[in-house]
């Protein structure tokens, strides 16, 4: 289940023994960003709520495939947005206090500027090396070990081409 992690836990419970894996965003330790950037309020308190059930059903386990391929668990996903990197290392921490420094985490650097951000004083720009390292540090120090880490370029990789009739085909 890919999910922004802003879902009631009822939902989240009604669903165990029927999701093989969660894949929850874990955007904002700061409600005044969740407000600014995706018009909610309590983005923090609900996402961590739910994140919680999520870990509740699944553990810090995840399971994979002979081909590697994850056929159970749990994967929390955080992009790391320009100059934003308390957000994402208050993120973390809020992470390892509430829920695990043990579950799998995604620690994304893929952001990519779009026309409707140019101006904007933060995400008018990519993520800088120096910026995503801050973060990995503390992810780091926190003690996460499981989960994946990006290359910085990989934001030239990930983006999708709207030109195309199927913009996510390889």
């Amino acid at each position: 289940m890919n999910t922004n992690a802003y879902d009631k836990v009822e939902t989240i419970q009604s669903f165990e023994g029927l999701i093989d894996v969660y894949l929850p965003d874990f955007k904002y330790s700061d409600n005044q960003l969740s407000k600014e950037y995706s018009d909610v309020s309590n983005y923090k308190e609900i996402a961590l709520d739910s994140i919680k059930e999520m870990n509740r059903q699944k553990g810090a386990n995840l399971i994979l495939n002979e081909s590697g391929i994850a056929t159970s668990g749990l994967i929390i996903r955080h992009l790391v947005l320009p100059g934003l990197i308390e957000n994402s290392i208050n993120s973390l921490r809020l992470i390892a206090k509430e829920i695990s420094n043990e579950v799998h985490l995604s620690l994304m650097s893929q952001y990519s500027p779009t026309i409707n951000v140019c101006n904007h004083p933060y995400l008018n720009r990519k993520l800088t090396k120096e910026e995503y390292q801050v973060v990995v540090d503390e992810m780091e120090k926190l003690g996460f070990e499981n989960g994946w880490i990006q290359e910085i370029e990989s934001s030239d990789y990930y983006l999708p081409d709207f030109n195309r009739t199927e913009p996510f085909a390889g």
